[in-house]
C-alpha cells in the first residue's frame, strides 16, 4: 500500500538550527533555509547550494532525513570527510581526465584533485564552495543565483547560473538550473545528496534494490576516467534493467568494479526523448521508502559509497560508514569534454543551458 507523503498526521520532526549556519563567508551571508509540502521537509544552505536534510516518513508514517549531511556550517566549509554532501557540483560535474580541455584551439588547465591526475567536481573551489545569491524563498521553493568569474581554477567564461529547489505537493524535490556564459565553457550541473533511505545510518546500500533504464554503461580506467567505449550492460554486474540487489554483484571479480572500489560509473539512459523521463527507482525493503529519479539528461552516475570512512553523519549525528548511502546524479557524460562520442558540453554565447531533474519520493 502507497503511503501518502502529504498525510497531515505524520510525526514531527527536530530539524537543523539555523543559528549553526548562520555566518559571513568571503565577504557574504550564509543561512540555513526551511521549505515544505505536503510531506517532504527539505532544510538547504546558500553555501554551495547544499541540501543539509530532506524529511520523509516510511511505510509507517516515522519521519527521518534521508540524506546525509553536517548539523553546522563549519563542517561544509573544513569537511572533516566526503566535501560534496547534498551539493551542486561543477561547473564540470564528475571528472576532466588529466585535467584540461581544449574549446576552440585553445587548451586550458583545472586544478589536479583528484587521484593526482584529473578534476574532479570542477576543482578545488567549485561551485559547491562558493556562496550563492539567494534571490526568492517562499514556502516550497527556494531560488539560487552564483556568477562564476572568467578564470576562476581555470574555466573560461563568466557564467551566470540560477538554480531552484522546489518541493512539489506530488511528494517531489524538483531542481531546475540554467546557465548563460560571454565565452565558450564546459558545463555540466548536477546535484549531489547521498540517500540513505533507512534514515540516519541504518542499513546498508547493498540491501536497496534498484532499477536503471539504461542498456550501455561507460567503462573507466584505474583512474576513474571513462575509456571511450559505451559498452553494453548485458551479461555484467551493471546490468539493472530488472529491478535488482545493489549488493548481488558488487562483489564480483570484476576488474570495473576493482577500478571504483564498487560502482561509481555513469550509465547511458535510454531516453525516449529530450525530456524529462523517469529512469531510475531505488527501493530500501527495510523501510519502505522509494526514491525516483527523472532527468531530461542522457546519463546517470550512481556512486555507492565506496569510499567513506565513518566521517560522515546524518541529521542528528549517527555516523555513517562505508557504503551506508548512495549518490545518483543526472548529469552529461563524464569527460565529455575530451570525448567528442560522447556529445557537446561546451556551452556558447548566445545559448542558454537548461536541466531538470526531479528526485520522487514515497513509501510502501
Amino acid at each position: 500500500m502507497l503511503l501518502a507523503l502529504f498525510a497531515a498526521c505524520a510525526p514531527e520532526q527536530a530539524l537543523m538550527d539555523p543559528a549553526l549556519f548562520k555566518a559571513d563567508v568571503e565577504g557574504k551571508h550564509v543561512e540555513l533555509y526551511t521549505i515544505r509540502n505536503g510531506g517532504l521537509t527539505l532544510q538547504l544552505t546558500n553555501f554551495g547550494a547544499r541540501v543539509v536534510s530532506l524529511y520523509t516518513p516510511d511505510r509507517n508514517g516515522n519521519m527521518a532525513s534521508i540524506v546525509v549531511g553536517h548539523n553546522n556550517l563549519q563542517d561544509y566549509i573544513t569537511p572533516p570527510g566526503e566535501r560534496f554532501l547534498g551539493a551542486c557540483v561543477g561547473p564540470v560535474a564528475n571528472r576532466i581526465g588529466n585535467a584540461s580541455f581544449e574549446v576552440d584551439g585553445v587548451k586550458y588547465g583545472t586544478p589536479v584533485n583528484d587521484n593526482g591526475k584529473n578534476t574532479l567536481h570542477g576543482g578545488f573551489i567549485g561551485v559547491d564552495n562558493l556562496v550563492w545569491d539567494v534571490r526568492e524563498v517562499c514556502d516550497t521553493a527556494v531560488t539560487l543565483h552564483l556568477l562564476h568569474p572568467d578564470g576562476l581554477e581555470g574555466y573560461p567564461g563568466n557564467l551566470e547560473m540560477n538554480m531552484t529547489y522546489a518541493l512539489t505537493s506530488a511528494g517531489e524535490f524538483k531542481v531546475t538550473y540554467s546557465a548563460t556564459t560571454d565565452k565558450a565553457t564546459p558545463v555540466n550541473f548536477s546535484n549531489h545528496p547521498f540517500f540513505c533511505l533507512g534514515g540516519e545510518g541504518n542499513g546498508s546500500v547493498e540491501a536497496y534494490k534498484m532499477w536503471i533504464k539504461a542498456s550501455h554503461y561507460l567503462p573507466i580506467d584505474s583512474l576513474s576516467i571513462p575509456t571511450g567505449e559505451i559498452a553494453p550492460v548485458e551479461g555484467t554486474p551493471f546490468d539493472f534493467r530488472t529491478p535488482t540487489l545493489i549488493g548481488a554483484r558488487i562483489g564480483q571479480d570484476n576488474m570495473q568494479l576493482r577500478n571504483a572500489r564498487g560502482y561509481d560509473h555513469n550509465w547511458c539512459l535510454d531516453k525516449e526523448t529530450d525530456g524529462v523521463e523517469l529512469v531510475c527507482r531505488v527501493e530500501d525493503p527495510a523501510s519502505g521508502r522509494w526514491v525516483e529519479v527523472l532527468t531530461d539528461q542522457p546519463g546517470l552516475q550512481f556512486y555507492s559509497g565506496n569510499f567513506f570512512e565513518g566521517k560522515e553523519k546524518g541529521a542528528n549525528g549517527n555516523v555513517l560508514g562505508f557504503r551506508s548511502s548512495l549518490a545518483l546524479e543526472a548529469q552529461r557524460f563524464p569527460d565529455a569534454v575530451n570525448h567528442p562520442e560522447f556529445g557537446n558540453s561546451i556551452l556558447r554565447p548566445g545559448e542558454e543551458y537548461t536541466q531538470t531533474c526531479i528526485y520522487r519520493f514515497g513509501a510502501e
